[in-house]
C-alpha cells in the first residue's frame, strides 16, 4: 500500500499460549491417545474410543521440526492454544541435521541423526502432551543416491522422479521399507513408546503426491535411466504374456495395425500469409505483439515462422494466446498435433485443443511444454473425449513475462494409431513401453491394457508398504498412501483413509522451478469463483473411507489470504470430511520470532491467517457447520477408472467429476464416489439444477453468492458461528438476528468479519463471544514488484507486519445494557472497552474499526 494506507503493526507472539477467550487448549484431550487410537469408523469417519473425532491441523516441515528443546515446549503450546489437534511432519527426509533427519557427513540417505532424533521425539512427547496428534510422513523428498546401493543413473534425474523408481523396481522399495521400519520402531525416550505402538502417533502416510500412473501421465516415466525401464518393460510383457500368452491374441485383441495420417486441418499453417486464420488474443493489462520471418529449422526451409513479442506481462498467464479456431474435432478419434518452438530465454508455455467459444473448455489435450533459445520439435498423438465443430489449436500461458516466442511448422491431422508393430513380440519381450506423448498413437484397447498394468504395478506398490507397515511393524496408525489426485480413487481406497491438496493460486515460476526471485502469486481472492479449490476436494471423497485435506493454503503474499481457512472449514463441515491442515506452520530452523511473513506457505507469523483458525476450529473440529443432509454418491468401478485415466491428466486423475458430477454440487450437498465392491451397488442419482448465480447449501447454513460480478460474498449462519467473507463492505447481512455491516476497506469491500460463541449462546446471554475482522496485510517495506502485487521476488519486507483495521457494525440480539466488548492485543487479551450502543429497538451495537488497532475482540453477554 501507499505510505499514507492506514495499516498498524500487528505481530502474534511466538510463544503465546496465554488464557482467554482465542485459547482453544480446553478443546483438546490431553494427553493425546488419553482415549486410545484413532481408528476409522465403519461409517468412513475418525473414532477415538466412542467418540467421532475431527482433526485441524497444521504441517512443520524441514527445520521447523526439529526445534531446540526449550522451543518446542512453547511451539506445542501456542499451537494448542489456536485448537491446532494434529501435526504433519513433512519434508523430515530431503536434508540432513539441522534442516532433515537425515545423518550429517554419510554419503547415503539411509541413517538418522542422532540430535535430529532426540530433537524429534521431544517435540512429539511435547504435542502429546498438549492434546496434539502427529501424522509420520515416511517419502517425501529423500535423495536416493548411488551410496544407497542403487545404480549410479539413479543421480542422473531429479529427487522426485527417484521415487517413481521404487513403484516397480524392488531395490528402492526395500530402501523405503528400511527408513520405515527405523523410523517407527525408534522408540522415542520421552514417552517411553515407539512410534508405532504410541496412540498419539494418528496417521503415517507412505508416499506424498506420488503415483506411477500420475508420474507417467506426467512425462516422467519415460526420461527414467534405462537400467530402472529395462526392469518395467520386462515387467510389462510378462503381465501381457499372463494376459494374452501369444503375440497373435494380442494382436488381434489391440486391433488396427496403422492408421495412417489424414488431410491437414489447419489452414495458413506455415504462415506463409501471416495471421490469415490465426487470431492473437490479449486481455487486460497484456500487450504482445506477432510478426512472421523466414528464421525456421532447416527442415522448414521456404516456410514461416510467427514471432509473438509479449512486451506487458498481466495478472494471469493465459491473458496472451495464439491459435487458430474454426476447427471440427470428433470425440474418441485420435490426432496429431506438431509444431516446432523456441524462445529468446528458457520458458515453459501451454498448447492445448480447446473450445473456441464459451465456456471455452478443454476437448482432452493439453499440455505444458518448456522451451529453450533453439528450435526443438514436438509431437502430441492424442484422442479427444468431446465433439466440437468449433474447436481451436492453442498456445496459452504467454503473458507471465515479457518474452519472444517463435513457432514454425505448426500442423494438426486426424490418425497416427497402431496397434502392435511388426516387431514387436511378447514371447521375447520386445513389446515397447508406451510413451506418453506418443501414446495416442496405440489403439484404445492396447491404452487401456496399459494404463492397466500401470494401475496393478501401483497397487502392488501400495499394498506391499502397507502391509510392511501392519503385518511387520505393527503400525497401529491409521495409513494412507498419498493423495487421490497423484493416485486414483479406486487404488487409495483400499488403504484405511483418502487424502488430498489443494492451493489457492499456488506460486508460479516462469523460467525455473522454485525460483527465489523469479515467481508469481496471482493476487485474487477465491470469492468469486464457485467454490474456487473446494468442489475439486469434495469430488475426491470415496464412501465409507475418513477424508482428509493434509495440505491447504491462499499462498502469501496473496493479500486475500485470510479467507482460506475460513472457507475451507466451512465447506469441509458441509462436506463432512474428517481432518484439515494448514500447509504450513513453519519451515525455518530456529527463527520462530520472524514478526513478519516469512514466506509462501508458512502461517505461523502470518496475522490475518492465524487470528482465523479458532473461529475455523469451531466451525470444524466443534462441528458448528452441520453437514450437508444430501449425499451424492457415485459408482466408479476399476474398469471405469482405468478408462477414464486414458482421457487424464497427471495431477487431475479421475474423480466424481469424471463421472458426471458437476463440481458446483459440492456448495450444496455432499459429495462421494462408491469405489471397489461398492460401486456395484450404488446407483448413481441425478443431480438437481443449481442456483447459480446463488449457491446456497441444503442446510441453509452457507451461501456462496455469486449474484454480482467480480463482487462475490459467502455467508456462514449457524447457532454458533456467523460470518461475511468477500465483498461485504457497504451491505447489511442479517444472520438469525445478529448482522453484520462491514464497511469501506483497502480492497474495494473486501473483508471476512466473523461472530463465534466461544462460550454459551451468543443469542441467549451468558455468553463469551470472539469477533474477527481481516482485511489486507504485508510486511514493512515489502518489495512488491507491481501495482497487481503479484511477487515480491526475494524482498519479502521487514518485520514488523502490517494490517488493515476492518470496520464493521455488528449487531446482537440482546440488550446492549448485558452486552460488554473489549479490543484485544496480539495476545488475545482484553486492552481496550469497545463502547456497546443501544439501537432504536434497543438491541447492542458494537462498532469496530481501525482505531481499535486490532484484528480480534472479545464480546461478554450476561
Amino acid at each position: 500500500m501507499a505510505q499514507s494506507s492506514p495499516l498498524f503493526p500487528f505481530v502474534l507472539p511466538w510463544d503465546d499460549a496465554a488464557p482467554g477467550v482465542t485459547n482453544l487448549s480446553a478443546w483438546l484431550h490431553k494427553p493425546a491417545g488419553k482415549f486410545g487410537r484413532v481408528r476409522a469408523g465403519a461409517d468412513g469417519h475418525y473414532y477415538v474410543g466412542n467418540q467421532r473425532m475431527r482433526f485441524f491441523g497444521v504441517n512443520v516441515c524441514f527445520g521447523g521440526a526439529f526445534p531446540r528443546k526449550e522451543h518446542a515446549e512453547k511451539i506445542a503450546a501456542r499451537m494448542a492454544k489456536f485448537g491446532i489437534n494434529v501435526v504433519r511432519f513433512h519434508h523430515l527426509d530431503m536434508q540432513t541435521f539441522p534442516s532433515g533427519i537425515r545423518a550429517r557427513n554419510v554419503a547415503h540417505t539411509r541413517d538418522f541423526d542422532p540430535e535430529a532424533l532426540d530433537r524429534l521425539d521431544y517435540f512429539i512427547a511435547q504435542l502429546k502432551r498438549n492434546g496434539i496428534y502427529v501424522n509420520l510422513n515416511l517419502l517425501v523428498s529423500r535423495p536416493f543416491n548411488a551410496a544407497d546401493g542403487l545404480p549410479a543413473e539413479i543421480e542422473s534425474i531429479g529427487w522426485k522422479e527417484r521415487h517413481i523408481v521404487g513403484f516397480f523396481y524392488a531395490p528402492a522399495l526395500e530402501l523405503q521399507k528400511e527408513y520405515a521400519r527405523k523410523l517407527l520402531t525408534h522408540r522415542n525416550p520421552y514417552t517411553g513408546l515407539t512410534y508405532a505402538e504410541d496412540p498419539a502417533v494418528a496417521f503415517v502416510e507412505i508416499n506424498n503426491e506420488n503415483g506411477l500412473i500420475h508420474a507417467w501421465l506426467g512425462n516422467d516415466v519415460d526420461t527414467l535411466p534405462r537400467v530402472f525401464l529395462s526392469d518395467l518393460q520386462q515387467q510389462w510383457n510378462a503381465w501381457l504374456r499372463r494376459r494374452y500368452g501369444t503375440t497373435d491374441k494380442l494382436r488381434q485383441a489391440w486391433g488396427v495395425r496403422q492408421e495412417a495420417l489424414g488431410a491437414e486441418l489447419l489452414v495458413n499453417n506455415d504462415f506463409a500469409r501471416g495471421t490469415e486464420r490465426w487470431t492473437l488474443e490479449q486481455h487486460e493489462r497484456a500487450k504482445v505483439t506477432v510478426t512472421f520471418s523466414e528464421d525456421v529449422p532447416p527442415s522448414l526451409r521456404g516456410t514461416k515462422s510467427a514471432r509473438i513479442v509479449v512486451t506487458q506481462t498481466s495478472s494471469q498467464a493465459w491473458h496472451v494466446q495464439f491459435n487458430q479456431p474454426g476447427l471440427k474435432v470428433q470425440a474418441e478419434r485420435p490426432y496429431t498435433l506438431t509444431f516446432w518452438a523456441k524462445a529468446d530465454k528458457p520458458l515453459n508455455i501451454s498448447v492445448n485443443v480447446g473450445q473456441a467459444h464459451e465456456p471455452w473448455q478443454q476437448l482432452g489435450f493439453s499440455a505444458s511444454i518448456t522451451l529453450t533459445t533453439e528450435w526443438k520439435p514436438f509431437r502430441f498423438v492424442f484422442n479427444l473425449n468431446q465433439s466440437d465443430d468449433n474447436a481451436r489449436v492453442n498456445f496459452s500461458d504467454l503473458a507471465q513475462q515479457t518474452a519472444s516466442v517463435w513457432l514454425a511448422g505448426v500442423s494438426f491431422r486426424p490418425g497416427g494409431v497402431v496397434g502392435l508393430d511388426a516387431s514387436e513380440r511378447i514371447e521375447n519381450g520386445s513389446v515397447s513401453l508406451f510413451q506418453r506423448s506418443r501414446s495416442g498413437e496405440r489403439t484404445a484397447e492396447a491404452q487401456r491394457d496399459w494404463l492397466r498394468f500401470l494401475w496393478e504395478t501401483e497397487d502392488n506398490y501400495w499394498q506391499a508398504m502397507y502391509r510392511t507397515l501392519k503385518d511387520d511393524l505393527k503400525v497401529g496408525s491409521v495409513v494412507f498412501g498419498t493423495i487421490v489426485g497423484c493416485s486414483t480413487p479406486n487404488l487409495q481406497a483400499k488403504l484405511d483413509a483418502i487424502d488430498t491438496h489443494a492451493y489457492w493460486q499456488h506460486p508460479h515460476f516462469p523460467s525455473r522451478p522454485w525460483d527465489p526471485e523469479d515467481w508469481i502469486v496471482y493476487n485474487r481472492t477465491m470469492v468469486n469463483e464457485a467454490g474456487g479449490t473446494l468442489p475439486g476436494l469434495a469430488l475426491r471423497r470415496v464412501v465409507g473411507k475418513p477424508h482428509n485435506v493434509t495440505e491447504y493454503n491462499h499462498p502469501a503474499p496473496n493479500t486475500f489470504g485470510s479467507e482460506g481457512f475460513l472457507l475451507l472449514a466451512a465447506y469441509g463441515a458441509l462436506q463432512d470430511w474428517d481432518a484439515i491442515y494448514a500447509f504450513s506452520y513453519c519451515h525455518r530452523s530456529d527463527d520462530w520470532d520472524a514478526r513478519r511473513i516469512p514466506n509462501f506457505f508458512d502461517i505461523d507469523q502470518h496475522p490475518t491467517k492465524m487470528v482465523t483458525l479458532p473461529v475455523a476450529v469451531a466451525m470444524f473440529v466443534r462441528g458448528d457447520v452441520k453437514p450437508a443432509q444430501q449425499q451424492v454418491v457415485v459408482p466408479l468401478n476399476q474398469e471405469t477408472e482405468v478408462d477414464a485415466l486414458r482421457r487424464s491428466s497427471a495431477w487431475q486423475l479421475v474423480h466424481a467429476g469424471s463421472v458426471g458430477v458437476p463440481g458446483v454440487t459440492a456448495l450444496r450437498h455432499r459429495v462421494a464416489l462408491a469405489t471397489g465392491s461398492a460401486a456395484q451397488t450404488a446407483q448413481a442419482r441425478p443431480v438437481a439444477p443449481m442456483d447459480s448465480p446463488r449457491y446456497v447449501a441444503d442446510t441453509g447454513e452457507l451461501v456462496w453468492d455469486l449474484s454480482h460480478k467480480g463482487r462475490g460474498v459467502i455467508t456462514v449462519n449457524t447457532p454458533k458461528s456467523k460470518a461475511v467473507i468477500g465483498y461485504g463492505g457497504g451491505k447489511r447481512f442479517d444472520l438469525s438476528g445478529v448482522i453484520i455491516e462491514p464497511g469501506a476497506t483497502l480492497q474495494d469491500g473486501w473483508c471476512t468479519v466473523s461472530v463465534t460463541a466461544m462460550e454459551g449462546d451468543m443469542t441467549a446471554g451468558n455468553s463469551r463471544l470472539l469477533i474477527t475482522a481481516t482485511g489486507y496485510a504485508e510486511n514493512t517495506n515489502m518489495g512488491w514488484k507491481s501495482a497487481e502485487r503479484n511477487s515480491v521476488g526475494r524482498n519479502w519486507g521487514s518485520p514488523p507486519s502490517l494490517v488493515e483495521g476492518v470496520s464493521a457494525r455488528i449487531t446482537l440480539p440482546l440488550s446492549a445494557a448485558r452486552v460488554q466488548a473489549w479490543a484485544l492485543d496480539e495476545r488475545g487479551q482484553r486492552r481496550t472497552p469497545v463502547p456497546v450502543q443501544a439501537t432504536p429497538d434497543g438491541k447492542a451495537l458494537i462498532t469496530i474499526g481501525a482505531q481499535w488497532k486490532t484484528l480480534w475482540y472479545e464480546v461478554e453477554t450476561r
